[in-house]
């Protein structure tokens, strides 16, 4: 019983913090003004970069926001508030927006900040969760992200207030996203490496060049069919005209539903065999949607067009091979 107390007890801790923290984002959306608009605007406007600051826990978010930004067409830096009053504030260039995280805007670092960037003439946003504070007042464009309460249990480590930053930093990357019309190939750009750039700029035709090319005519007798499924090692052959123009697809259950009529191999030609109207997709595809073809139609190989001309295979084992799946 003692145990089930205990572990009662942190699942309870875990969700009270969830609701805290979703409650506080929920609450942004009443936020959203025209504050939000001219910030966002600003930012889509600016011929700089953003310039983000922060202390301590919104630091850490300033950061974050920072990478999300750069990945999704905006041009951002992180500035640290401390290191910022001692050199670091040769980051802000003339033409750069600045924007400053912090849950009270009375830091004594932030404090110092903003004389300085007043100074230098920046447009200054602020991220604040106090309006009353010298960030807020001292702000061109404020973003309002009052919390009602921190998660932890005693109202003081930034959870709640971290969250709601975190939060407020997408909606503006995500309203940036729309206005510069970002789109899957703009991310790719971005995104070139590891499993999520794959699915987003590796296509067919990268991949196919690689294996054998299968085919046969649709003359063929059945020794030549199976030669040329077994030394390509692709599980199927095509079937074409002389000029590559595609007429059907051989694949290993064909040739078996073929062996359990018992016809005579010597009369068998690769046309008595073929199954036509096979799947096949463009060489240009993106490797993704082969996946997704793959998928749907319960198959491990697909036929690679181009136009009308047969140009190879591609295999369920490329795309596990590039880590697609």
């Amino acid at each position: 019983m003692p145990f089930m107390t205990h572990a009662e007890n942190i699942i309870d801790a875990a969700r009270r913090t969830l609701r805290l923290e979703s409650e506080s984002v929920a609450g942004l959306e009443a936020f959203l003004d025209l504050q939000f608009v001219k910030a966002v605007e600003s930012i889509f406007q600016c011929k700089g970069r953003l310039v983000i600051s922060g202390i301590g826990k919104s630091a850490i978010i300033a950061q974050k926001i920072v990478a999300t930004l750069n990945s999704t067409g905006t041009a951002s830096v992180f500035m640290h508030a401390a290191d910022a009053i001692h050199g670091d504030l040769g980051i802000i260039q003339p033409e750069d927006l600045v924007m400053i995280v912090s849950k009270s805007g009375i830091s004594p670092e932030i404090k110092l900040l903003l004389p300085l960037i007043r100074n230098f003439g920046n447009t200054l946003i602020a991220m604040v969760g106090n309006l009353e504070s010298q960030l807020a007042l001292q702000s061109d464009i404020v973003l309002n992200t009052t919390v009602s309460q921190e998660a932890c249990p005693h109202n003081l480590a930034p959870t709640s207030s971290t969250t709601a930053q975190m939060a407020m930093g997408d909606a503006i990357a995500v309203a940036l996203m729309e206005l510069r019309g970002f789109g899957s190939e703009d991310f790719a750009r971005f995104h070139p490496g590891g499993a999520l750039g794959k699915k987003l700029y590796l296509r067919v035709q990268d991949l196919y060049l690689h294996n054998a090319r299968p085919k046969v005519g649709a003359e063929d007798d059945l020794k030549t069919v199976i030669m040329e499924m077994t030394s390509k090692r692709l599980g199927a052959t095509a079937v074409v005209k002389a000029d590559d123009q595609l007429l059907g697809i051989i694949t290993d259950g064909d040739l078996r539903r073929m062996l359990e009529k018992n016809i005579p191999s010597g009369e068998i030609r690769a046309k008595d065999i073929m199954t036509l109207n096979p799947v096949t997709l463009g060489a240009d595809s993106l490797a993704v949607e082969a996946l997704s073809m793959l998928r749907n139609k319960g198959i491990t190989q697909l036929i690679v067009m181009e136009g009308n001309r047969y140009m190879g295979f591609i295999h369920l084992h490329d795309l596990i091979r590039e880590g697609i799946i």
